[in-house]
């Protein structure tokens, strides 16, 4: 396996708590697909499962060398779903897809109270 691309994000939780309060349905449907959405807002603390995803998506478009926005690649093209087990998964779509290519996305999730971090990897 050869590694083409390595991502890593850290986000304040608190930040993205107030991006919620404030933007509301505006900033999750522009940030977030609707199956991140039911999922985050479904866990007892919404902020920290968002920005796991945020960092998460920053992360991936690091990797990708493109950025969010640069390129045509949008905050919806990268999308973190769950296997079965509860593992995250990356799913892209649109150019973040054709960005990458064949490669593999691999992602590691963390969260604190305050502090998510995500760490990528294109293979």
């Amino acid at each position: 396996m050869k590694l083409t691309g390595i991502g890593i994000d850290l986000v304040e939780v608190p930040r993205i708590r107030e991006m919620l309060e404030k933007h509301g349905q505006r900033f999750k449907e522009r940030t977030f697909t609707a199956a991140e959405i039911a999922y985050c807002d479904a866990c007892a603390e919404p902020a920290m499962h968002y920005a796991a995803r945020f960092a998460a998506k920053e992360a991936v478009a690091k990797a990708l060398g493109t950025g969010i926005w640069a390129e045509g690649v949008s905050w919806t093209d990268i999308e973190v779903g769950r296997e079965a087990s509860g593992k995250p998964v990356i799913i892209l779509h649109g150019m973040a897809k054709e960005h990458a290519g064949e490669a593999a996305c691999l992602v590691s999730l963390t969260h604190t109270r305050d502090l998510a971090m995500a760490q990528v990897f294109l293979a």
